[in-house]
């Protein structure tokens, strides 16, 4: 009996476990039972019998390599194997390979024997999991917020995000063969799924001669590279979705891994809802003391073992798209049949802010959009609108960013002053541990499909505005740094706010003093709206009885709250529902129709720049304003769920565009001037002081002019007022973008 408690301490802990326990561990199906049980279901599970259609068998006779089962199927009471479900979803990492092991089985069973008559050699097969709308199952669909270790570790999840950065793929071993330095036996070790390792002995375990002892010593094994059996597999960091994170808080992020037939399915942007085992690791040792390292001992990080995601992401469909039941759909087929559905549509948006019916129609086309087209050499024309918002403060344009963002599908909220261009587009992030550089995406690749809402538009930096162009009018972001060349998506539409540079918008300047933006950035909005905060004794009185009503009547009708709610949630859902089954096209009529209003509107913006003495206007009317009006009109015929945008269709997107766009163009000096009597005395003095100072067919800077008269003892404004006056007279002329004076008599 001597030392027969070397080597170890054995122990029974049969006080310890409870019975309950004891009766769950009976009740999960043992190794050969699950074997059989999931070849089975593979093989005789139908969605329909009387079909005839055996979609796993089919689906393993097409893809030898990969199978994509809902869990919803595996837990059906009749035709599925519920118990397997049960165990899949406790214990995962255990019946996974047991199904994998089953679906090889079979494929090997489906495919034919060889010319010779051996056995087909057949691959592993990667079952991956999803879960769809209309099943039920007991996977939990948590979000990130509420994952907790001790209700979800080494269990099945369905958590949603969209992939942020993802790393280059790493080969991950799953078999090595170690070999003894001294005996040179060979032994064969299985390495743990995800970043878990393999255990590697440290004493040999090879059988000794008779009468000879075990001489090979502590940790003998050496590691042969070239026996070693990998897979493929890939980093990606998840982030929480920007309409799931709480006001105030940042959001949270996870890191998952995909191996196999899953790596690089997904780029940054996509928007996912990942299948996985939650699990945990060790991570690496920081800095730090001692003590902080030995207090580390017990802390671990979570990560998601991704086996499967909702989206068909392998077959191309990489965005999630929303599924609706016959009495939604009947309900928006209803609603879109009602005679003026565009006009109550029109007064959903933004029914707190009073007035703007213009900004009301263009953010309704905005939220709809037109329609995205293929051309036949293989680029895209964008069917997303842009729209800008520039003019006084108190306005209500961030109101309107906000509800924008608030209805959305998709959007993502940001201030211009605190966005850098790789906050926008995408930046290029080294791993601290690994020493690789990977991409993580910006608002606009998050926002892909939908919404992208900046305010202080004017407030960004000139090369910061330069990085969206592209995104803009291409809809992608093009990368090229780091050694990392690649193109990612943002099939976004752009809602931007902005102030005129000294703060209000000046009736004295011209719409190029008053927009100070690029004419690149200008050419690149559908819609730009001249926002002025116009003094009008009624129209002052209108806004402050709807503001008293909004402050007064808040939370004091729960009904009436209650009602906004279901129409805010029903023009969301409506919005959805027109994005993803309707893509109107132009008639032949109405193009006719837009072609020659195009001409004409090129006409009045080259007249309006002659009249400021420029030979380029401020905001340009080119092509990108034609396939704007093109896009109007699509989103105001999806509105209705028309197939055709008609010449009805044209004309109200053009009426729409000249209220917006063209009103810009010709806005600035004021055309008619209203002075009073000792005003009309004051600009006549400056008239005589502008002439004395300039001499006939002589050219005088325009700030310096300004500069020398204001030290005089003028005001500034009505020194402008007066050159304004002597420019309708003829007397004098800008040039040079109004930067010098020209007195021509």
């Amino acid at each position: 009996m001597a030392g027969f408690d070397e080597g170890g301490v054995y122990y029974s802990d049969q006080q310890f476990v409870s019975a309950g326990a004891g009766a769950d561990d009976a009740s999960l199906p043992s190794r050969a039972q699950a074997l059989s049980k999931f070849g089975e279901f593979i093989r005789t599970f139908q969605i329909d019998p009387k079909s005839g259609a055996f979609p796993y068998a089919d689906q393993l006779a097409r893809c030898k390599d990969r199978l994509r089962v809902d869990i919803g199927h595996l837990s059906h009471p009749v035709y599925g194997a519920p118990e397997l479900a049960t165990a899949l979803v406790d214990n995962p990492a255990e019946y996974l390979p047991i199904f994998e092991q089953a679906a090889k089985q079979e494929s090997q069973r489906i495919q034919n024997l060889t010319e010779d008559g051996s056995d087909p050699d057949v691959t592993d097969v990667q079952v991956m999991l999803h879960k769809s709308e209309t099943s039920r199952s007991r996977v939990p669909h948590v979000s990130m917020r509420d994952i907790k270790p001790e209700a979800y570790v080494s269990k099945l999840v369905i958590v949603p995000g969209i992939v942020t950065a993802a790393s280059r793929p790493k080969h991950k071993a799953t078999y090595l063969t170690i070999q003894c330095k001294e005996c040179k036996a060979t032994k064969r070790i299985a390495c743990r799924p995800g970043v878990g390792g393999a255990m590697i002995p440290r004493n040999c375990d090879a059988a000794a001669l008779p009468g000879q002892s075990n001489q090979c010593g502590t940790d003998p094994y050496i590691l042969l590279a070239d026996k070693a059996e990998c897979v493929d597999q890939q980093t990606l960091k998840m982030q929480e979705r920007p309409e799931d994170v709480p006001t105030g808080d940042l959001p949270r992020s996870m890191m998952c891994v995909v191996d196999r037939r899953l790596v690089g399915s997904t780029s940054p942007g996509t928007r996912v809802t990942a299948v996985g085992i939650l699990s945990i690791f060790q991570g690496k040792d920081g800095g730090g003391n001692q003590r902080d390292k030995a207090g580390a001992v017990a802390i671990r990080q979570p990560y998601l073992r991704v086996i499967g995601f909702q989206e068909d992401v392998l077959n191309g469909d990489t965005a999630r798209r929303p599924t609706f039941s016959l009495e939604e759909e009947q309900e928006f087929k209803e609603f879109a049949a009602l005679p003026g559905a565009t006009d109550r549509i029109f007064a959903r948006i933004a029914p707190q802010i009073f007035g703007s019916p213009d900004i009301k129609k263009a953010i309704a086309s905005l939220l709809f959009g037109g329609s995205r087209k293929r051309m036949p050499d293989g680029t895209y024309r964008r069917g997303d609108i842009n729209v800008l918002l520039l003019g006084d403060p108190s306005t209500a344009k961030s109101q309107f960013l906000k509800f924008t963002s608030k209805t959305a599908p998709i959007a993502v909220y940001t201030s211009g002053k605190g966005s850098s261009a790789a906050g926008l587009t995408a930046s290029v992030i080294r791993d601290p541990s690994s020493k690789e550089f990977y991409l993580e995406g910006g608002a606009m690749v998050l926002a892909d499909g939908g919404v992208v809402c900046i305010d202080e538009f004017d407030k960004m930096r000139p090369e910061d505005r330069v990085a969206i162009h592209e995104a803009m009018e291409q809809q992608t972001i093009s990368i090229a740094k780091a050694g990392i060349t690649t193109m990612l998506r943002s099939r976004t539409s752009v809602l931007a706010a902005a102030n005129p540079p000294s703060g209000r918008y000046d009736d004295l300047k011209s719409a190029s003093e008053n927009i100070d933006l690029q004419s690149t950035i200008l050419s690149r909005f559908d819609l730009i709206f001249i926002v002025k905060d116009e003094r009008s004794e009624a129209r002052d009185m209108q806004i402050a009885r709807h503001v008293l009503d909004v402050h007064r009547m808040a939370g004091a009708q729960p009904e009436a709250d209650e009602e906004e709610k279901r129409e805010e949630a029903f023009l969301k859902r409506y919005i959805e529902y027109c994005r993803q089954s309707c893509t109107p096209r132009i008639a032949e009529s109405a193009a006719k129709l837009l072609a020659n209003e195009y001409v004409e509107l090129r006409a009045e913006s080259k007249r309006a720049a002659s009249a400021e003495g420029s030979d380029i206007p401020a905001i340009p009317v080119t092509v990108r304003q034609l396939e704007a009006i093109i896009r109007i009109a699509e989103s105001l015929a999806k509105m209705n769920l028309q197939t055709t945008a008609s010449e009805a269709h044209v004309r109200q997107a053009l009426e729409l565009f000249r209220v917006s766009t063209m009103d810009a163009v010709k806005s600035g000096l004021m055309d008619v001037a209203v002075f009073t009597d000792e005003q009309r005395q004051e600009i006549h003095r400056v008239e005589e002081q502008i002439k004395r100072r300039v001499a006939i067919g002589s050219f005088v800077s325009e700030r310096k002019l300004v500069d020398e008269l204001v030290r005089v003892g003028f005001n500034e404004n009505l020194v402008r007022k007066g050159l304004m006056f002597l420019q309708t007279t003829g007397d004098f002329e800008y040039r040079r973008e109004r930067r010098l004076v020209h007195r021509m008599k």
